[in-house]
C-alpha cells in the first residue's frame, strides 16, 4: 500500500483550513487535500469563510485542490482564473454532492441527470482555462445505467483524474458502494482513476486493494475523521492528544467564539469517539457539554481512562 497516493476528501465545515494544516503537520501530509466546495458569485466577492479556506497562506505545505460547485461554465472559468492567480495548479469539479438543496438546482450529483448540458459544460470549461481540472463524480442521479454514458462524456475531455464515488445520488450514503460500477470505470475510462467510498478502516483499504490491485489513488473522508492516522503517522494516544489540542487551540485562536468552537469540536467527536474503547458514556457527555472548561475535563478524562482501539 506504500505505492498508493492518499487524498483527503472535502467535508464541509469539518476539514477546514485549520484542520487540514494541523492534520498535515501531525499525521501527514497526504498527497492531496481537497478544499470543501466554493461556488462562483456574480454579484459579490467571496464570503469571509470561503476566502479563509482558499487563501494560499492557509494552505502552505500541502497540495490543496479547491473544489468548485456549479453548472454554469462562465462562473467556473471565472473562478478558476481567480484561483490560478492565487497560485493553485488544479481545481476539482464537484459532480458528487447528493444534498437535496444542491441537487434541486441541478448542481453536484444533480447535474449528472442532464447529460447533454453536462457535455456542453465540460467542453466550455476545458477549452476556457488551461488549469488542471479533475472531476469527482457519482455514477448517476437515480439510474446506474447512465454511468456508461457519463464515462463516454468524460473520455472526450482531458481530465486530470476522475474520482469515482460509486453510488447514485439517491443512494446518499446508505446504499453500499457499487463495485461493478467501479469495474466499469476501470474498463472504460481513459483517465487516471481514484476510488472514493466507505474506506473506513485499514482492513477495508486492504480488501479494496486486493479486489483492485492496479489502483494507486484513494480518496478517504470519514475514515480519516475517525482515525486521523489511518494511512500515515500511526495514531498513538500522545499523537492524538497533540492533534486534538492543537486543533482546539487553532480554532480558539480564530476568534470564532466559544460556542462555535465547541460546535466544531463536538461535530468532530461524532467520528473520533469510535477510535476509543467503551466510550459510549463520553459520547453522551460530549454531545451535551456547553462550556469549554467542562469540555476540556471530559476529553482529559476520556484520554486518561480509555484506550485507543482503532476500528480494524
Amino acid at each position: 500500500m506504500d505505492r498508493i497516493r492518499y487524498y483527503f476528501a472535502p467535508m464541509e465545515g469539518i476539514t477546514t483550513w485549520v484542520y487540514r494544516s494541523i492534520h498535515a503537520s501531525v499525521f501527514g501530509p497526504l498527497d492531496k487535500y481537497f478544499i470543501p466546495f466554493v461556488e462562483p458569485h456574480e454579484k459579490r466577492d467571496f464570503k469571509t469563510r470561503e476566502l479563509k479556506e482558499i487563501l494560499p497562506e492557509h494552505n502552505e505545505g500541502i497540495y490543496a485542490v479547491p473544489q468548485i460547485l456549479t453548472n454554469q461554465a462562465e462562473g467556473f472559468i471565472r473562478l478558476a482564473h481567480v484561483l490560478k492567480e492565487m497560485g493553485y495548479e488544479e481545481v476539482n469539479l464537484n459532480l458528487g454532492c447528493p444534498s437535496k438543496t444542491v441537487v434541486s438546482k441541478h448542481k453536484g450529483a444533480g447535474f449528472l441527470a442532464l447529460t447533454e448540458e453536462l457535455d456542453r459544460f465540460l467542453d466550455n470549461i476545458y477549452s476556457g482555462t488551461d488549469m488542471k481540472i479533475s472531476v469527482k463524480t457519482r455514477i448517476g442521479k437515480d439510474d446506474p445505467e447512465v454511468f456508461g454514458k457519463l464515462l463516454d462524456i468524460y473520455n472526450q475531455y482531458p481530465l486530470e483524474e476522475l474520482i469515482v464515488h460509486p453510488r447514485l445520488q439517491t443512494d446518499y450514503y446508505k446504499h453500499a458502494p457499487r463495485p461493478e460500477a467501479y469495474r466499469e470505470a476501470r474498463e472504460k475510462s481513459r483517465h487516471p482513476l481514484c476510488y472514493n467510498g466507505d474506506l473506513f478502516t485499514g482492513s477495508r483499504i486492504r480488501a479494496f486493494c486486493k479486489a483492485f490491485p492496479a489502483e494507486d489513488r484513494l480518496m478517504i473522508g470519514r475514515g480519516l475523521l475517525v482515525n486521523p492516522g489511518l494511512v500515515k503517522g500511526v495514531c498513538t494516544k500522545d499523537r492524538f492528544r497533540e492533534f486534538h489540542d492543537r486543533l482546539l487551540e487553532g480554532y480558539l485562536g480564530r476568534d470564532l467564539g466559544e460556542v462555535n468552537v465547541l460546535c466544531k469540536m463536538k461535530e468532530l467527536w461524532t467520528y473520533q469517539i469510535h477510535l476509543f474503547s467503551d466510550a459510549k458514556p463520553y459520547e453522551k457527555k460530549l454531545r451535551k457539554v456547553q462550556k469549554l472548561s467542562e469540555y476540556r475535563q471530559i476529553v482529559a478524562t476520556l484520554l486518561r481512562e480509555r484506550d485507543l482501539c482503532p476500528p480494524l
